[in-house]
C-alpha cells in the first residue's frame, strides 16, 4: 500500500486534515493534555478540548499554536503525530506528501519549524503554501487568471488579508487579531462590567449565540454563568447582542484598518475587478454575525461569506493536492 499524499490546515484553534481522494478526514481542536510531572500526552483534539479549564493541577490542556505559529515545537509534533496515525495514512514503506498552510507574514523560522515538526511526525515530503492562496481556491475563486480576487481569511489566531491574481498575492497583509482574541475581548469585557470571572468556552458560546458586529443586526440575549469576583460564590447573570458589539469593537476596527490597507496598496485595475466580484470571507472567524455587513459598509465593494468557510483551506489544500507533481517540479 502507498502513502496517500494529505494536506493540513494547521490552525490556532482546528487542525483539519485532507486525504488526496477521500476529502477532509479529520476536524479537531489543536488542544493537547499533557500530564505536567511526567510529560506524557494524555489526550489530542475534541477529548483534550473538554479539559480546558477543568483539569487537577498536573494536568494541563494546551494549545500548541499561537496566532497561527508554533509556540510549542514538542507538543505541534505530538498532535501532529496522533492525528496522522488516527486517519492512517502511511504506506508500508512509504510516507506521506504533506502540503500545510500559514500565515503570510510569519518567518523563516517559524516556517522551517513547521516543516521540522511536519517531518518528524511522518511526512516525506513537506510543501507550505500561503493560507489566503489555499483559503481563496478552496472557496472556489479561480486565482489562476489575470484579474483580481480578494479574500479576508480570519482564523482562531490570524486573519490574513490578501489580492490575488495569476496564482499568486499581489498584495497581502496579516494581523494577530482573530477568534481567540474576539473570545479574550469578551472575557475582559464580562469581567469588567459585571466583576464576573469566565473560561474561553463561556466567551466562546456567547460569541456564537448572541455575538455581532454590525449596529442593530442581532437582538439576542444569553444567560452565563460565572465565578462572583467579589463573594467568590458562583453567579448567573444575562448578556445581551449589543454588548458583544460594544466589546468587540475596537478588535474588529483592526481587521477592517488592514483590509482598507490591502485595497489601498492594490494596482487600479485588480481593484476593478474586486468591485464586480466582491470580497470572499473564509475562516471560522469569518461567520461572527454582522462581519460581512460591516465590511461592505466600510470597504465599499460587495462582501460575500463562503460556503462551508472553516473548510475552505482545507478544501483548497485538496484541490491543490491533485497538482502536487506540478508544485513538486516548479520547486524543484
Amino acid at each position: 500500500m502507498f502513502a496517500r499524499d494529505i494536506g493540513i490546515d494547521l490552525g490556532t484553534a482546528n487542525v483539519l486534515i485532507h486525504v488526496k481522494g477521500k476529502g477532509i478526514v479529520l476536524d479537531e481542536p489543536s488542544v493537547v493534555a499533557m500530564d505536567r510531572n511526567t510529560g506524557k500526552v494524555l489526550e489530542v483534539g475534541e477529548e483534550a478540548r473538554r479539559m480546558v479549564g477543568r483539569t487537577p493541577g498536573n494536568i494541563e490542556a494546551t494549545r500548541p499554536l499561537k496566532d497561527g505559529v508554533i509556540a510549542d515545537f514538542d507538543v505541534t509534533e505530538a498532535m501532529l503525530r496522533y492525528f496522522i496515525n488516527k486517519i492512517n495514512v502511511k504506506g508500508f514503506l512509504s510516507k506521506p506528501r504533506m502540503l500545510i498552510c500559514c500565515p503570510t507574514n510569519i518567518t523563516k523560522v517559524e516556517q522551517k519549524a513547521i516543516k521540522e515538526a511536519a517531518e518528524k511526525s511522518g511526512g516525506k515530503k513537506v510543501y507550505l503554501e500561503e493560507e489566503p492562496k489555499v483559503a481563496a481556491i478552496g472557496a472556489g475563486m479561480d486565482i489562476f487568471q489575470p484579474s483580481g480576487n480578494m479574500v479576508v481569511d480570519i482564523g482562531g489566531g490570524t486573519t490574513d488579508v490578501a489580492v490575488l491574481s495569476m496564482g499568486d498575492i499581489v498584495t497581502a497583509q496579516s494581523v494577530k487579531m482573530a477568534g481567540d482574541k474576539f473570545d479574550a475581548e469578551i472575557l475582559q469585557y464580562v469581567k469588567r462590567k459585571y466583576k464576573l470571572l469566565i473560561g474561553e468556552r463561556t466567551a466562546e458560546d456567547i460569541k456564537i449565540n448572541v455575538g455581532t458586529v454590525f449596529p442593530g443586526s442581532r437582538k439576542e440575549e444569553i444567560d452565563i454563568r460565572g465565578r462572583d469576583m467579589v463573594s467568590g460564590l458562583p453567579r448567573t447573570i444575562t448578556i445581551g447582542s449589543k454588548e458583544i458589539e460594544e466589546s468587540l469593537k475596537e478588535s474588529i476596527s483592526l481587521i477592517v484598518q488592514s483590509a482598507k490597507t490591502v485595497l489601498e496598496k492594490t494596482p487600479p485595475e485588480l481593484s476593478a475587478d474586486i468591485i464586480d466580484r466582491g470580497v470572499i470571507l473564509t475562516g471560522g472567524g469569518a461567520m461572527l454575525h454582522g462581519l460581512d455587513q460591516l465590511l461592505a459598509e466600510e470597504l465599499k465593494v460587495p462582501v460575500l461569506l463562503a460556503e462551508e468557510p472553516m473548510n475552505c483551506v482545507a478544501k483548497g489544500t485538496g484541490i491543490m493536492l491533485e497538482n502536487i507533481d506540478k508544485l513538486e517540479r516548479s520547486i524543484v
